[in-house]
């Protein structure tokens, strides 16, 4: 099993929801979160005086999946996140050692 972070622009939320419905993924965690990376922030202007905003408005979603899952995943996600320019957002996949269902005590694959 695979445990799948993506950080995506809020605008996008939507679009990757509806394709990882698309491929059968039932399950999504979505947090809202800032940060930055290559990007760097942007200047904006407030009552005509400029500022940094340094950390910037983005979405994190978590998905646990099965392994046979994640390659369909990752792409559902790039196709409906990518705009080709700056910010776009990550892809972290880790191995997930253990999924349990609290209300059926269900265990790992059987748990998703």
């Amino acid at each position: 099993m695979k445990m799948l972070t993506a950080i995506i622009k809020p605008f996008k939320l939507d679009e990757v929801r509806e394709a990882v419905m698309g491929i059968g993924i039932a399950g999504v965690t979505v947090s809202e979160v800032k940060g930055f990376g290559r990007q760097k922030g942007h200047t904006e202007l407030y009552r005509g005086a400029e500022y940094q905003v340094d950390f910037l408005p983005k979405v994190k979603l978590e998905i646990a999946v099965k392994d046979e899952d994640i390659e369909r995943l990752v792409e559902a996600i790039i196709s409906a996140a990518n705009t080709g320019k700056v910010g776009d957002g990550k892809i972290f996949i880790q191995p997930l050692e253990q999924v349990v269902r609290i209300r059926t005590g269900e265990f790992d694959e059987e748990a998703l």
